[in-house]
């Protein structure tokens, strides 16, 4: 048994619509059951979620509790190599760097 999610062949939000193999949530229904869920239990607000786990907006982009700094510390996110700041899932990076550090010919 395990604690992992699994697809069981219907959305996840709830909808009772048959999906494709290997999927969660048939096209757009991860953002309703998201939504649903922030009215549930966070006052419908992202801000309230990330206060309820701990973290807070901040100045310092080193605060132990800013959320993209935990994160990069976890290892599931990148700082751009290139030292503007910006934080991301690595395919988020790549599209950044691209597009914001394109070098000048």
């Amino acid at each position: 048994m395990t604690d992992t999610a699994q697809p069981t062949g219907y959305c996840y939000c709830g909808c009772g619509k048959e999906i494709g193999y290997n999927r969660y949530f048939a096209a757009g229904h991860d953002k309703t059951a998201e939504a649903a869920f922030l009215a549930l239990h966070h006052g419908g607000t992202v801000a309230q979620m990330l206060h309820a786990h701990g973290y807070r907006p901040t100045i310092d982009r080193n605060d132990r509790k800013s959320v993209t700094k935990a994160a990069v510390d976890a290892e599931l996110w990148l700082e751009c190599p290139r030292g503007c700041g910006y934080r991301g899932a690595p395919e988020s990076i790549n599209n950044h760097v691209n597009r914001h550090h394109k070098k000048a010919d």
